[in-house]
């Protein structure tokens, strides 16, 4: 066994004991909160949360726990099984934009849904774009495999769903662990894409040393899930929900942040973990400059899971890439002003892109 392996091993049986263990305490003391119905969205939402204890570190649960009134009126489009010949069953959410408009695919971060990364995106966005927003492999509903995770299967699954669609070239939006998905398939599937929308992410995950990244990502997930809702993310569905008491029932759903932790609810621990390894030793340094399509990159400057200075190294890697920057952290995707800043950069691609995308300039 390698270093690197053996110490993503110990600590990997480090932290699920501890967060084992915190899980049985806060079920214990806590109450179950109200049931949600299996596909709820935030649209429902009362306008007045409870206090759940949020404490700590701002994990992406914790980033909506303020926030509920501003996500009321936010469309999440329907989502729906699509069988994958082959590879399995996956879950994506569709809109139809306006007559003749061009596709945007959003492909979301490690730990996030296709609703959760891109709900303030939805709307703002379907008024120019149709959308397709998968829940990548292993993650919210997306395809359950015993293989391994890998980037390039994730980015194959994503190129069957499009040509079972019939979308024809896409834009293709990456948002951290997606940015690389994106990548991957314009790599390997050129024909899909007619641009790129890269945001918070870059061509390699950690380009220092790499027990020093394991740890701190290991470190800041956990610190970012010491209270109950965040614990969710890192169960099996079925252990969640007998945990935590959320049945699959008709009902009314609760504040945000409960609705955050029901998406998060249904991903797979083992690939939370292998994705996250698949990100450690992912790398596109040797070919991101021959990128040739369209590419707009939104950089994070706050950032500390992907530097800053990284997302500016692979976005002035890429020829006539077009430079934005968001004064925000890595959870700048629940931010309201995120989905205008998104499809700005959408239609910047669109309108370089046309040609590739038979869309109306």
């Amino acid at each position: 066994m390698s270093p690197v392996t053996l110490f993503f091993t110990r600590y990997l049986v480090k932290y699920l004991i501890i967060l084992f263990l915190i899980v049985l305490w806060n079920g214990i003391r806590r109450p179950s909160p109200p049931a949600l119905p299996p596909h709820a969205g935030p649209a429902d939402l009362p306008s007045r949360s409870d206090d759940l204890g949020y404490r700590g570190g701002m994990s992406l649960v914790d980033a909506l726990r303020d926030d509920t009134a501003g996500a009321l009126d936010r469309h999440i489009p329907p989502g729906r099984r699509l069988h994958l010949p082959g590879r399995g069953d996956t879950y994506v959410r569709l809109h139809r934009g306006p007559a003749g408009a061009p596709t945007v695919l959003l492909l979301h971060g490690w730990l996030a849904t296709g609703a959760l990364n891109w709900f303030r995106c939805f709307e703002p966005l379907g008024r120019h774009f149709t959308l397709v927003a998968p829940d990548l492999r292993g993650h919210g509903r997306g395809i359950r495999s015993r293989r391994r995770f890998r980037l390039r299967d994730a980015a194959d699954d994503t190129a069957v769903t499009l040509e079972l669609l019939g979308t024809g070239p896409v834009i293709a939006v990456g948002y951290s662990m997606g940015g690389p998905v994106a990548q991957l398939l314009w790599r390997h599937h050129r024909p899909l894409v007619a641009g790129l929308v890269l945001s918070a992410t870059g061509t390699e995950f950690m380009p220092g040393n790499r027990e020093r990244y394991a740890l701190s990502a290991l470190g800041s997930v956990a610190a970012g899930t010491t209270r109950l809702g965040s614990l969710a993310a890192w169960l099996p569905g079925r252990v969640t929900r007998a945990l935590f008491g959320m049945e699959l029932s008709r009902g009314n759903p609760g504040m945000l942040a409960q609705w955050a932790r029901h998406e998060m609810s249904h991903h797979s621990v083992r690939v939370l973990f292998e994705a996250l390894h698949a990100l450690a030793n992912y790398s596109a340094r040797g070919w991101i400059d021959e990128i040739d399509v369209p590419t707009s990159v939104l950089v994070t400057e706050q950032d500390r899971a992907v530097s800053p200075t990284a997302q500016l190294r692979m976005a002035m890697a890429i020829p006539d890439a077009h430079i934005n920057r968001i004064a925000d952290g890595h959870a700048a995707c629940v931010n309201p002003d995120f989905g205008r800043k998104i499809t700005n950069a959408c239609l910047d691609v669109a309108v370089r892109a046309a040609p590739r995308t038979g869309a109306p300039t």
